[in-house]
């Protein structure tokens, strides 16, 4: 007995030696992979001496004696830093996950892969200019030799146990191609919904929900637009609706992938113009940006520099957002219409084939492979068209193809790297309307004091008259697209007499030919924009410290009118224990978006299920038609809403319902049964409960809980919310804050979500999150160099 004590006590000691060895191993593994912030490095990849210096934040200032040098050092970093995370963005556009995460990710793949957009890489980087695919390729030589000089393969692939791919110049364009995934809905769900609601509802009520703005709309020139009217019972009655019909009336997410942007004048300022930019996007971590400076010699003026700073994209070797000293830029996503759905009329001759404005022409197939770990391989076979992949059917079950800017030839340039060398507000904007990539809101602001808007970005140039909110038919001549925008006609704001400009994904454009161009892609509601121009408008000088504050404003002004709706129904209805406690937590309103407030999350959560009770109601009338309906994101229905309280139409109430002020009560009623059934009941029901982050790692799910929580920045309450300008929810909001004056960096700051490094052991793994968090204004330019990694060239 004693001698099989004693071997088993052996075998506790040697399994716990190999366990702790083991452990050491994969610590030293894992320290393999971390970035190279010192050191020299010999190299023949660059003609002279190039510099990567880093500050306590991890931020790099990246300097050499030409751009080409710098661009491939920047590469060099983006690998080094980001490598997990370029490689998720070029695969996600590509349709290439499964490859990586297996069959898990096919149903991800199969979405994006039948947009070809790998082949379609292909084809943009062949048609770049020289100096463009030049750069290119010097920041894909930059990526791979970052790669390479890893002692061991990022800590991602470590635990996937696979091995990283190469960076290709294609996978650059791809990463732009993201972007545009991102930011525009690739599948046309919106028009899709709506060529069924035209096609169920009459006009008054497609109109009624159809519409593009009222009376929150702040464009930038112009007036708000008028709401229609309700459609009136002559055309429809809800009540009598078929309660079957109704199903979950949650709306869903009020995450609008967008941005806050505005600028002063210099009249305003002190001189230069003033520019903020805060743009909004899904938060993880790392967060999608990487603070970079760049230095180099200015090849249009011998003898002085070019310094540039601002967020760059990994994957590209572009500042997408900063300043040069000259001029400073920012974007939000204009939601525009940049997708059509085409109706495919079959060749009544030939069934194989379709029409066109030039006659038949046959449909082509192609088939696609994705790759799958550890299981077959799955072939895809697509339909092709002259306008595009043919992906959906329309109510009558005509086949439809998808148009989109993404799809076609010059969606995808370099023409941004340009801003780094402009000098004006002019220059800025002729470089951003020559742009290739999805259409955005651009504004710039220069050292003389001028300020400007316009859009970045091709824009299609529609004919034909057809209504591009719904599918049509462009076999027809003289139908469809013809070519991009010309320049000349790009909608433009430039010095404006009132010395503001903003923008805030609502509509922007006055009605007339800039909007008939620009579309409506599902603008967000204006209550942003709006309190954004008014902040603007409440004062006479700016200092990016009165950028900030806009910025971080919570104020709660868009449920201003609810509060007081619901306070007034609370006076008018009858008391219950419920009600009581929800009259007793109104009291400590404070009209904003803070953590500690009950009454922010009470009042928010009654007007939504108003909202969704509504909505869901000529949902179910669409369903009478087409029983799988689900109502798209209407970023404007809160005109429709209001307008119904207010003139309280009968023959538009939802089933079930015998007044207004009764579906108003009911919702009262669901929401503080919801509220009073977590623990602690309805008084312990914070926003700040309701908004923690959730700010993650893309492997942390995947891990156990402790390794997770490694991974994951910390889960803090948040101020903030939609329609305010501190947008903020647990796992969305502003990917970085800045504010800057060109020629006047030094005063300027730059707040980064989601930390700036990608590997869990590097200084700078979360470094900057904390003052996001809190919205402690952290400088624009790098401070003192902590790392200095050295390039030099083999013949030195």
């Amino acid at each position: 007995m004693r001698k099989r004590t004693c071997w088993i006590i052996r075998g506790v000691v040697v399994l716990g030696v190999l366990a702790v060895a083991l452990a050491v191993l994969g610590w030293l593994a894992l320290r393999g992979s971390l970035p190279l912030l010192d050191g020299h490095v010999v190299t023949s990849e660059v003609v002279a001496a190039t510099s990567v210096e880093r500050d306590e934040r991890g931020t790099a200032t990246i300097a050499g004696s030409n751009r080409s040098d710098v661009t491939w050092a920047l590469g060099y970093v983006h690998a080094q830093e980001r490598f997990f995370e370029m490689d998720l963005m070029r695969r996600s556009a590509a349709g290439e996950l499964a490859e990586l995460f297996g069959v898990a990710a096919l149903p991800i793949d199969r979405r994006a892969r039948v947009h070809r957009m790998r082949a379609r890489a292909e084809a943009t980087l062949a048609l770049l200019p020289e100096v463009e695919r030049t750069q290119i390729e010097r920041y894909r030589d930059g990526v791979n030799a970052g790669l390479a000089a890893l002692d061991t393969r990022p800590f991602a692939y470590l635990l996937m146990q696979t091995s990283p791919r190469p960076w290709a110049s294609e996978d650059t364009v791809l990463v732009v191609d993201a972007m545009y995934f991102t930011l525009n809905d690739a599948d046309n769900r919106r028009e899709l919904a709506f060529s069924r609601m035209h096609d169920a509802l009459p006009e008054s009520a497609w109109q009624f929900l159809s519409a593009t703005g009222g009376r929150w709309d702040a464009p930038l020139s112009g007036p708000p637009m008028r709401w229609p009217d309700p459609p009136p019972i002559e055309d429809i009655d809800l009540r009598a609706l078929d309660s079957s019909l109704l199903g979950n009336d949650d709306a869903g997410s009020d995450d609008v992938p967008g941005s806050n942007s505005f600028a002063v004048s210099g009249a305003l300022a002190g001189g230069a113009g003033l520019l903020a930019n805060d743009m909004h996007l899904g938060l993880g971590v790392p967060g999608i940006w990487f603070r970079v400076r760049l230095i180099y010699p200015n090849p249009r003026r011998p003898g002085e520099t070019i310094d540039v700073a601002g967020a760059s994209l990994p994957g590209t070797p572009a500042i997408v957002a900063g300043s040069n000293r000259s001029i400073a830029w920012g974007f939000t996503n204009s939601y525009g219409d940049f997708t059509d759905w085409v109706r495919v009329v079959a060749d009544p001759e030939d069934s194989s084939r379709y029409l066109t404005a030039e006659g038949s022409a046959p449909v082509s197939a192609v088939r696609e492979s994705i790759l799958v770990k550890d299981a077959p391989a799955e072939v895809l076979e697509i339909r092709e068209t002259q306008w595009g992949p043919i992906l959906a059917e329309d109510v009558d079950g005509t086949p439809l193809a998808l148009a989109w800017t993404a799809h076609r030839e010059g969606a995808v340039n370099l023409e941004l790297l340009r801003l780094e060398l402009a000098e004006t507000s002019d220059e800025g904007i002729a470089i951003a309307q020559a742009a290739g990539m999805p259409a955005q809101n651009f504004l710039v602001a220069d050292r003389f004091g001028s300020i400007a808007w316009t859009i970045a970005g091709r824009i299609p140039v529609r004919m034909g008259g057809f209504d591009p909110r719904l599918p049509a038919d462009w076999s027809t001549p003289g139908t469809g697209w013809s070519g991009w925008l010309a320049a000349a006609d790009y909608p433009l704001i430039s010095n404006p007499p009132w010395q503001r400009l903003w923008t805030a994904n609502a509509r922007t454009a006055d009605e007339g030919p800039h909007l008939d161009a620009l579309g409506d892609g599902g603008y967000d509601l204006g209550a942003r924009q709006r309190q954004i121009r008014d902040d603007l408008r409440g004062k006479e000088q700016f200092t990016p410290a009165d950028m900030l504050e806009i910025q971080l404003d919570d104020r709660a002004l868009f449920l201003e009118p609810w509060h007081k709706k619901l306070v007034n129904l609370l006076e008018h209805s009858a008391s219950t224990p419920q009600r009581a406690q929800i009259r007793k937590a109104l009291e400590d309103w404070d009209g904003r978006a803070s953590i500690e407030s009950v009454s922010y999350r009470i009042v928010r959560a009654w007007r939504n299920e108003i909202k969704d009770v509504v909505l869901e109601a000529f949902a179910g009338a669409v369903r009478v038609r087409h029983p799988d309906f689900e109502m798209p994101k209407l970023g404007q229905s809160e005109h429709a809403i209001w307008m119904l309280l207010d003139k309280q139409p009968p023959n538009l109430l939802p089933p079930g319902y015998p007044s207004w002020e009764a579906l108003q009560s009911a919702s009262l009623d669901r929401v503080a049964d919801r509220l009073e059934s977590q623990p602690g009941g309805i008084a312990a029901r914070t926003w700040g409960e309701r908004n923690t982050a959730r700010i993650t790692h893309p492997l942390s799910r995947a891990l156990p809980g402790f390794v997770a929580q490694w991974l994951d920045m910390p889960a803090d309450e948040l101020p903030g919310d939609s329609n305010m300008p501190r947008v903020q929810g647990p796992k969305f909001g502003a990917s970085e804050r800045f504010a800057v004056a060109p020629g006047d960096e030094e005063h300027g700051y730059f707040e980064l979500a989601g930390g700036q490094s990608g590997h869990p052991l590097s200084p700078f793994y979360g470094a900057g999150h904390a003052d996001w968090v809190e919205g402690k204004p952290t400088p624009f330019l790098p401070g003192p160099a902590r790392h200095a990694l050295r390039f030099a060239p083999e013949h030195e």
